[in-house]
């Protein structure tokens, strides 16, 4: 027997009827939409089965059954075990991989945190599930322990509520209070950028939980010193004076310094009922100290900010009502304590992703090519990750002298914008080089080669490329280049005037050889021009045509064919529409 009593009566209360539950059925699918898994179970453990309080992923008959024998549970380890249970891979786990679920739902990946009630007993489990061997990152398992506290205070609202009408009353405020904590959790995740999730934080926090509030976050190593700070008033007309409020406070970091230090020495929220006589005296500046008199500063409460993986606090948040609302509650001081949990959980997100975005760009930069010095040629080039994502990518540019005197160029974009991408990209530039160099053939053929390559040597690699080879000739310099699905090559002229080299369309590298070999377009150019190479990153945007795009790379490029090319790169740059994909830019001018 698993439930006891208490523990048996606890779970009754909170699971009458088959009806799907919407509390549960959305921290489950938080579940499912922040850590990527396939299923997220809310359940409850019951003497003799386990019920589905809140579900995504299942298959019916189940999610809509909502209950299932204990023989078919993972989530009564969690019960027995009292903490916390991550499994890479059930069928290899003695207690788990004779489990009906294995062979029902192909679960195979399990981590179930616990959900307790009032009394502290373990009622049931959070769970993700995934259908494939995984391995839980500390992140993930952090998220799903959070979520679980989550479920369990839902829990406890649920049986208070049943108590009485002064339960059901607190019951309420404490729903509104979760409202608030699943909200500020769903907008602290939807961004990595740590600015942006202290303006919703403050967004949230002023709306439900206190009129103003003031977000400080040390960025140093040993959280000595705040290094962003952010202020909101829910008064829209006081948004002027939270800009200067958050300006003064990042200057004055004595004042912010205290603040860190009164809720890092309690660990937990510090109350103030009377805040002209505790909290204002901790502010030394005369400025600062006139707005918050005309922002109301009643009853106030600092809410320490806490890493989940440093384990310490790396920030405050600072509530504020005015002098004719009351103190706040211990209800509210419990939901500031989470709203903290939740901050801390999206700085060390944004930290996270700031270091792999280092990385990753680093990485992306590591395998471009440095131009080489030509005679009679000036090469400029540069790379810009996508605004959003790895900051890496599949998109490349080369350029070099060939033995018999001849310049190869080359673009591509490699499909993908991730760290596979870049690796993918690696390799076939390489391809192309070692398969260009000391050869005399026009890039069509050379390309047809590279087909070849990649099928032969599976390459996992689909791109789009333009690869031109550059000879001087009596004229002045003769291009030949062929173009595997790439936007194509501009001109621009000594006299201003851009060509585009459009041709006939022919296939992405990559796909399986064709029997047609690729074809070399030939253009003869005038010494004082300008070839322009791109990926599609600079002039595709999703609500307009990519001609539309060319046309406007090719005014810009028109308007400033004067400048240095270092400059007109800059300018040129300048027409990407969203930046929502990597960009690589080749300027080739041929004095």
């Amino acid at each position: 027997m698993l439930a006891d009593p208490p523990r048996l009566r606890s779970v009754r209360r909170i699971t009458a009827g088959p009806v799907p539950d919407d509390a549960f059925n959305r921290v489950a699918m938080l579940v499912h939409k922040l850590i990527d898994a396939p299923i997220g179970v809310v359940c409850l453990v019951d003497e003799d089965r386990q019920v589905l309080a809140g579900q995504v992923g299942m298959p019916e008959p189940m999610a809509s059954a909502r209950e299932m024998p204990l023989t078919h549970s993972f989530s009564r380890h969690v019960v027995v075990a009292g903490e916390m249970q991550v499994v890479a891979d059930v069928r290899a786990d003695p207690r788990m991989r004779d489990n009906p679920m294995i062979r029902e739902i192909g679960a195979i990946a399990y981590v179930g945190a616990p959900i307790v009630d009032p009394d502290g007993l373990i009622v049931g489990a959070l769970c993700a599930i995934d259908q494939e061997p995984r391995v839980w990152t500390p992140s993930e398992i952090a998220l799903i322990g959070e979520l679980a506290e989550v479920c369990s205070s839902e829990v406890c609202l649920r049986i208070a509520r049943s108590a009485a009408e002064e339960a059901r009353r607190a019951a309420e405020s404490a729903h509104h209070q979760l409202e608030l904590l699943a909200e500020l959790t769903e907008s602290l995740a939807a961004t990595m950028d740590v600015e942006e999730a202290m303006r919703r934080l403050g967004d949230i926090v002023t709306a439900a939980l206190a009129d103003w509030c003031v977000v400080a976050l040390a960025d140093d190593p040993g959280g000595r010193g705040p290094a962003r700070v952010s202020a909101t008033h829910c008064d829209p007309d006081r948004a002027a004076d939270m800009a200067r409020l958050a300006e003064l406070a990042a200057g004055s970091h004595a004042d912010l310094q205290a603040m860190i230090r009164a809720v890092r020495a309690r660990g937990r929220p510090v109350r103030s009922v009377d805040g002209d006589t505790e909290m204002r005296s901790r502010i030394s500046d005369a400025e600062l100290s006139e707005i918050t008199a005309r922002a109301g500063f009643g009853a106030s409460m600092i809410v320490p900010v806490v890493s989940p993986v440093r384990r310490r606090a790396v920030g405050a948040i600072l509530l504020v009502n005015r002098p004719d609302r009351p103190a706040f509650s211990a209800a509210e001081e419990w939901t500031a304590a989470e709203v903290g949990r939740r901050a801390g959980l999206a700085v060390e997100n944004g930290r996270l992703y700031r270091e792999q975005r280092h990385v990753a760009e680093v990485l992306q930069r590591s395998l471009l090519t440095e131009l080489p010095v030509i005679p009679g040629m000036e090469l400029h080039a540069r790379y810009l990750p996508a605004q959003h994502g790895a900051a890496v990518g599949g998109d490349w540019y080369d350029a070099f002298a060939q033995p018999d005197g001849s310049v190869v160029v080359a673009v591509g974009d490699v499909t993908g914008h991730d760290i596979e991408a870049a690796a993918t990209m690696g390799q076939l530039r390489n391809l192309v080089r070692g398969d260009a160099y000391g050869r005399d053939e026009e890039p069509g053929a050379l390309l047809t080669a590279l087909d070849q390559a990649l099928h032969g040597l599976r390459v996992p690699a689909s791109a789009t490329a333009v690869l031109a080879r550059v000879r001087t000739c009596w004229s002045g310099y003769e291009v030949g280049f062929a173009n595997a699905g790439h936007p194509p090559p501009l001109l621009l002229l000594p006299d201003g005037q851009v060509q585009v080299w459009w041709v006939p369309p022919e296939p992405l590298l990559g796909l399986p050889p064709r029997d047609e070999p690729r074809t070399t377009a030939r253009r003869f150019v005038p010494a004082g021009s300008t070839l322009v190479l791109y990926t599609d990153g600079l002039v595709e945007d999703r609500e307009q045509l990519l001609d539309d795009g060319i046309a406007r790379l090719s005014a810009v490029l028109r308007e400033n064919a004067a400048r240095p090319g270092d400059e007109l790169c800059a300018r040129l740059l300048e027409v990407a529409p969203h930046r929502s994909d990597d960009i690589a830019l080749l300027l080739v001018r041929l004095t």
